[in-house]
């Protein structure tokens, strides 16, 4: 075992970097979002801004404890921590709190704790302690049915919080499963099938049906020789159309009216400025209006009278378009991919397989909530309601994204030891 010295010099200081980056950026423009001229300290305690300075002084303290951890014991308790988040999501379902129609809250006194939030790097451990098992093979079925079952306990019980953002990030772990040899067909046909609802939703679904049916009746033509092809393309063409039949019934029976109303805006089916639509029009306004290098630090008028609600939280990234413009919105977006790129890399480098796994499904949690959530920003995804990690206000969502980061920057530098 190497000593407490030698762990400190193999950690990957460009992470920790650009973590203090990103949660020092984050700082500045949650003071920026919320700035009351009553309260100009950015360290006043009664204020947004000067709670997250305490969340970030916290998160650097359990970045520092978790460093201090042998990362065998991680690895070794994965599933025990695993077990122990999914009791506090059962948990928060009988005594938790309701916040904004979501009772995924933990309230003590002040201090509200969003199990949820911690749940994913629980299950970020648990699927790379299972997939780094001995002669496990990914592309067989038990094996795939069971990194589903780890994924979908965490997944219904968020959903039946209400938390539907939460819950949809579980999905980003599919590019876990792809690098560790999962078929891309997978991938394929969950984009087509994302397509098609699309489709389905915007179109008529008889002529997305007359679609299908062409390229089924075009490919049978080509094929007509081999009898085996023919079959499966016919056999295609019906659970398509079961598909797209469904899509309807799904959309109007299994999403909430607010989720409904969301997504219609997205596709453009409905225009909804004053209701569903406020927060995506008023968001794009405020970025827009930023042009080439923002209106200023504080000079922000769609943040400054408060037209974007959650200025601080989900749409904290409309602040930065409005007060730095797209340098400044590039700057942080390059920040981010920047990140991704270097736990990608850092993935590559371990000797560990539990450690490679871990830094993938780090990188896919990470990336889907940047992508989801600047996406909301300026109308490309729909309102989900997740966080921009290290960026937005809220001390669950901080704790547990650091926690998440941090438990594979100990991995990584102890991977020169002997495993």
């Amino acid at each position: 075992m190497r000593d407490g010295k030698s762990i400190l010099n193999n950690i990957d200081w460009v992470i920790v970097l650009l973590y203090l980056l990103l949660v020092f950026a984050g700082w500045i423009n949650i003071y920026a979002a919320v700035y009351n001229d009553e309260h100009k300290s950015i360290v006043d305690i009664s204020q947004s801004y000067g709670k997250q300075l305490i969340w970030i002084a916290s998160s650097i303290i359990i970045a520092l404890i978790i460093l201090m951890i042998d990362a065998k014991f991680i690895s070794a308790f994965s599933y025990v921590i695993y077990i122990f988040h999914i009791l506090l999501l059962i948990a928060v379902l009988v005594v938790g709190k309701e916040i904004a129609g979501s009772k995924s809250w933990f309230q003590i006194g002040s201090f509200a704790l969003q199990p949820a939030e911690f749940a994913k790097y629980a299950t970020n451990l648990a699927v790379a302690k299972y997939l780094s098992t001995l002669n496990i093979n990914i592309k067989s079925p038990k094996s795939l049915i069971r990194v589903i079952f780890i994924l979908g306990i965490p997944t219904v019980l968020i959903l039946l919080q209400n938390d539907t953002g939460s819950a949809l990030v579980y999905v980003a772990f599919i590019f876990v499963l792809f690098r560790q040899g999962m078929s891309g067909n997978i991938l394929f046909i969950g984009l087509i099938a994302v397509i098609l609802f699309i489709l389905t939703l915007l179109v008529n679904k008889f002529i997305v049906l007359g679609i299908i049916a062409a390229i089924t009746l075009i490919s049978v033509f080509l094929m007509r020789k081999n009898r085996r092809d023919i079959l499966t393309m016919i056999g295609l063409f019906v659970l398509i159309s079961a598909y797209v039949y469904s899509v309807d019934y799904a959309f109007d029976n299994f999403l909430e009216p607010h989720h409904q109303k969301r997504i219609n805006v997205l596709i453009g089916k409905e225009t909804d400025l004053r209701g569903a639509g406020y927060n995506v029009n008023q968001s794009k306004i405020a970025i827009g209006s930023g042009g080439l290098t923002g209106k200023g630090f504080l000079q922000g008028t769609q943040t400054k009278f408060n037209f974007v609600p959650e200025q601080s939280t989900d749409f904290i990234f409309c602040t930065v378009g409005e007060e730095w413009g797209f340098l400044g919105s590039f700057v942080v977006i390059g920040l981010f991919m920047t990140l991704f790129i270097r736990i990608i890399i850092i993935a590559e480098r371990q000797r560990s397989v539990f450690s490679r796994i871990y830094g993938y499904g780090l990188a896919s949690i990470l990336f889907f909530h940047f992508l989801i959530n600047i996406g909301m920003t300026i109308g490309l995804s729909p309102v989900i309601g997740i966080p921009l990690p290290f960026f937005s206000y809220g001390g669950s969502s901080l704790w547990a994204f650091t926690i998440l980061l941090f438990i594979f920057v100990k991995q990584d530098a102890s991977r020169l030891e002997s495993l």
